[in-house]
């Protein structure tokens, strides 16, 4: 193990190393939180498909393979599905908003009123998905070091938060295009052929298996319609993904760098899909799932590959896991905090917006790790994030770009409307349930289309301003606070 051992310190000590590199580069808001803006294409698909390939995707993808077969891919399927989506239909408008936060859109189009609710169910949800990110730290660890789960949890979660407060996005940014290159390598050209081979191709696993791992709707019509609403709806409004977008330098990179890294994603969830059927063929009783990924890993792969492969899964991990925790502390910073003591934003140039936000990636960072380690149940924090942002923000956020009538006290109503239904539904029917999300999201529905229609339209001078700055014409409006109209 000892030269899997040097692989993943090398690694890890190289996230570091451009984590130091990145502080260098980040001495604006703009540069810390969304890299200048200035990414180009090639960087921008590669660190867009990074984020949105985590842990689980690539450890949970594996696993739905092991207990589904190739409609295992599913889950990971409709990620790619949201992400093209998101790129081919919205990210040139939201990239010309020229703003940092998805409530300073919603502030921006509806008046100004928006912001501390819609920041808070935000937060939330980008806090959850750092803390499931850091608990697959503990899945790792165990495998490489066989370490406890607390100090696994600590280590990763510590490296992320030191690059990340550092450098900000620049760091992100450098670090998840060598996650995106480690992932490629590892998951894609050595794990998927050696699994396949190791299983006896694609006949002996054929002929080993029940015929309903090979059916592409396996895994059941409701499961992946669940998916499409959780994961492909979630693409287009999480924070995560849209501070992303703003990283892009021009509407063309986010249209069709996204569409790249969108593409990218259908190619990786096959490959988990049948990473997870070999392992099943090849170890057909684990006791979980879950412990596909890890079980081929230490079993089947060579000294040295088996590293790279572990560095991949890390990679994965990381690339969530600092995506989420920047976007959480963006969120924090800018939508509650700054608007609950009325601060008024300077300017992006000024060092104190800088020195304000690390301190609550650090702060933030901590509340992650500590968060993660007293939780357990990784699936039901992650689908009361998602559950919470689809079924509260989804609707305001897709109306106010669709629908002119759209009002703010239609979205206030949506946000409150949707988030309240949720969590009811979660409380009476289970935290795993289909229902909460399917009445969640028709409720929210129903409360912005009544409302904003019983309620005055929004004032023409908001909306002048919102068709400007879709069009990109006015971006020197970016860092100055939006007014509340009447």
């Amino acid at each position: 193990m000892a030269v899997d051992y040097t692989v993943i310190v090398v690694y890890l000590a190289g996230m570091l190393a451009m984590g130091w590199w990145g502080m260098r580069r980040a001495k604006s808001k703009s540069e810390f939180l969304v890299a200048g803006r200035r990414l180009g294409p090639a960087m921008y698909s590669g660190t867009m498909a990074a984020i949105v390939l985590g842990g689980a995707s690539t450890i949970g993808g594996v696993g739905l393979g092991y207990k589904y077969g190739l409609s295992g891919a599913w889950m990971v399927v409709t990620i790619g599905l949201g992400l093209l989506a998101l790129s081919v239909f919205f990210s040139a408008r939201i990239a010309r908003l020229k703003v940092y936060t998805v409530s300073e859109m919603l502030d921006l189009r509806y008046g100004g009123r928006a912001g501390v609710i819609s920041g808070v169910v935000m937060w939330a949800y980008t806090l959850m998905l750092a803390v499931t990110s850091t608990i697959a730290y503990a899945t790792i660890f165990d495998v490489l070091f066989d370490m406890n789960r607390t100090v696994a949890i600590v280590l990763g979660g510590a490296i992320v938060v030191a690059y990340s407060t550092l450098g900000g996005m620049w760091s992100i940014t450098l670090t998840d295009m060598v996650q995106f290159v480690v992932k490629t390598i590892g998951v894609l050209l050595l794990l998927l052929p050696i699994a396949v081979i190791k299983a006896g191709g694609f006949s002996e696993m054929k002929a080993k298996l029940p015929t309903s791992y090979f059916d592409p709707l396996g895994i059941g019509g409701e499961t992946i319609f669940t998916y499409v609403l959780i994961y492909t709806f979630g693409m287009l409004i999480g924070q995560d993904i849209w501070q992303r977008v703003f990283t892009a330098r021009s509407d063309r990179t986010a249209r069709y760098g996204g569409t790249v890294a969108g593409t990218y994603c259908l190619v990786y969830a096959l490959a988990g899909a049948v990473i997870g059927t070999a392992t099943k063929v090849l170890y057909p009783n684990l006791g979980s799932a879950d412990d596909a990924f890890a079980t081929i890993v230490k079993a089947e792969l060579p000294v040295g590959v088996r590293g790279l492969v572990l560095a991949a899964a890390l990679a994965a991990v990381m690339s969530t896991s600092s995506g989420a925790l920047i976007a959480c502390a963006t969120v924090a910073n800018n939508d509650i905090w700054s608007r609950l003591k009325g601060a008024v934003r300077s300017t992006d140039e000024a060092h104190d917006e800088v020195k304000g936000n690390r301190a609550f990636i650090l702060i933030m960072g901590v509340v992650v790790i500590g968060t993660a380690i007293a939780l357990n149940d990784v699936v039901e924090a992650l689908t009361v994030a998602y559950n919470l942002l689809v079924g509260g923000l989804l609707v305001p956020i897709l109306g106010g770009l669709l629908w002119k009538r759209g009002t703010v006290q239609g979205a206030l109503a949506s946000v409150i409307v949707g988030g309240l239904a949720v969590i009811g539904l979660m409380a009476g029917y289970g935290i795993l349930a289909n229902e909460p999300v399917y009445y969640g999201l028709l409720s929210s529905l129903v409360a912005y289309v009544a409302v904003s229609l019983a309620t005055r339209p929004t004032d023409e001078a908001v909306l002048t301003v919102w068709r400007e700055r879709l069009a990109g014409r006015n971006p020197e409006l970016a860092s100055e606070p939006v007014p509340a109209h009447q």
